[in-house]
């Protein structure tokens, strides 16, 4: 399912590289199921869609199996209904973000089955996109091992679509930066961010997209809090008491590949 979005500024990155004014800048988020997105880095998606990205989010999964116990508690609930319910709510939410296109790929989840055809479609997507960025899962998670094995998954996709003699006549991938989102229980995970993005004047976007997700209802409170927290690890990072932006909401993220810059 494609949705469009009919704001084309152009801009760079937030990240840094070239400005292009030629062409829209890309960006592809690859997420297990389909409310991660949301949780964890709708306000990325949103603030660099105002910024003139078109940015493709892909869900692996609804989510259907192991993400949903809410629906599953109604009476007379079926795997399809389930799956329909939650590609409703993730359309729902990724409108509120205005992304550019959303896609689902129906692998199923608990576990996701991520075989040679999946790698497959998930190249030519990459390849189709070109991303100036992506951004997947930690790259450890015990509770949850669809999202680890998303986050493998994805560079190891991300390493093909680099490849000159996979499918040789297409454009290949460059080499865009993997950020690494928040994970739940962040403690738990090896996780450590060193970027984190101001989303404050794009949070009525996230909240409405958080709200849209009902089958993990008891799940908007603690998203609401992180990224209050980390709005607060913002404004410490960037200058603390002594004159750091006033950011009040923000999302963090771990890098994968070292960053280059002509100065710092």
């Amino acid at each position: 399912m494609a949705i469009a979005n009919e704001r084309r500024e152009k801009t760079a990155v937030f990240v840094g590289g070239e400005t292009d004014l030629t062409a829209n800048k890309t960006a592809l988020v690859i997420s297990a199921h389909a409310a991660d997105f949301v949780w964890r880095c709708g306000g990325a998606i949103a603030l660099h869609q105002k910024l003139g990205y078109d940015v493709t989010v892909a869900c692996l999964s609804f989510g259907e199996r192991g993400e949903s116990a809410k629906l599953w508690k109604q009476e007379g609930t079926t795997l399809e209904k389930v799956k329909a319910a939650r590609q409703k709510e993730a359309e729902a939410a990724a409108k509120a973000l205005d992304v550019h296109d959303l896609q689902f790929l129906d692998l199923g989840d608990y576990p996701l089955d991520l075989g040679v055809e999946a790698r497959e479609r998930t190249v030519d997507l990459i390849r189709a996109v070109q991303p100036a960025f992506m951004m997947s899962h930690s790259m450890w998670d015990p509770y949850n091992t669809d999202h680890m094995n998303t986050t493998k998954f994805v560079l190891e996709c991300r390493m093909v679509a680099q490849a000159w003699g996979h499918k040789p006549g297409e454009k290949v991938l460059g080499a865009p930066q993997l950020y690494l989102f928040e994970p739940h229980q962040t403690e738990q995970m090896g996780w450590k961010p060193d970027v984190f993005l101001d989303i404050t004047e794009v949070w009525d976007k996230k909240r409405a997209a958080i709200e849209c997700m009902e089958g993990q209802e008891h799940l908007w409170a603690y998203y609401t809090t992180v990224a209050e927290n980390r709005g607060n690890h913002f404004r410490r990072n960037s200058g603390g008491q002594a004159g750091g932006r006033p950011a009040r909401y923000a999302e963090g993220f771990q890098s994968v590949f070292p960053r280059t810059v002509d100065e710092l």
